[in-house]
């Protein structure tokens, strides 16, 4: 999965989880509130995830355009 794969599905998780902990306040299901609360978390693992692996193909490439220079 691309860096940017990964943000946007960390994007939409920490959506449906702020979403659920709302949900869960409304009704008083702390379990609601709970799952709310772990996809969000999830949600922000994955857009971390997604930013080291951008950071990664970055330096990669770098690195091969640099060893790509004549001397």
């Amino acid at each position: 999965m691309s860096g940017t794969t990964d943000k946007i599905k960390g994007t939409a998780n920490e959506a449906i989880g702020k979403a659920k902990q709302g949900i869960g306040e409304v009704t008083g299901s702390d379990k609601m509130k709970a799952d709310g609360a772990a996809q969000e978390a999830k949600g922000g693992a994955q857009k971390a995830m997604g930013d080291a692996k951008n950071a990664a193909k970055d330096a990669v490439d770098k690195t091969a355009d640099t060893l790509k220079k004549p001397l």
